[in-house]
């Protein structure tokens, strides 16, 4: 019967498991595994951060601009800034400085609220429905190929495990809820 530790044996070292060995070293009696799933949550999205989105880039847009772009093509309906910012987890002056530029593409559009000239509401143009329609395919199967090396239905598992953590953190800590 396979334990946590013979997978653990079985792959490549990384960079976490050298930190706690160093860790585990200092305080034998400290308890690093918690250290050991949180760490490498934070350094697999630091080098997701830090690789190349290589369809995104040649579509001349950064994740964040994808991220508001898509989520006003998968809402389908006019989104206010707030509504953006909340749906991307993004600040409110990001998504504007994000909104701007993508403004000045012809991606975006803006509309002002009859009732309150505070309020505007943003939807794609059509070319911005036809940049997220077409790099949506591509940018999923770059994603697939950073996936690859999880098979088995270990990619799977994974995804409800992190989905699983996800909705503890944000149960806690006030995230949204879809």
């Amino acid at each position: 019967m396979s334990t946590q530790h013979d997978t653990a044996a079985a792959r490549p070292p990384d960079t976490v498991s050298a930190v706690v060995r160093q860790w585990q070293a200092v305080h034998p009696d400290v308890d690093t595994g918690p250290m050991e799933i949180i760490g490498r949550i934070n350094r697999c999205a630091a080098l997701l951060q830090q690789a190349e989105d290589a369809p995104l880039r040649h579509a001349g847009l950064t994740r964040p601009e994808f991220d508001l772009l898509g989520t006003l093509r998968r809402t389908g309906r006019e989104l206010t800034p707030g509504d953006l910012a909340r749906e991307t987890f993004s600040s409110g002056a990001a998504v504007t400085k994000r909104l701007k530029q993508l403004q000045e593409r012809g991606l975006v559009a803006r509309r002002g609220d009859t009732r309150d000239r505070r309020v505007s509401h943003l939807s794609l143009t059509e070319d911005g429905r036809a940049l997220v329609d077409g790099i949506l395919p591509q940018q999923l199967a770059y994603e697939a190929t950073v996936l690859a090396g999880l098979d088995g239905g270990r990619d799977t598992q994974l995804s409800s495990l992190l989905g699983e953590l996800l909705s503890q953190l944000e149960g806690r800590l006030g995230g949204p809820r879809a």
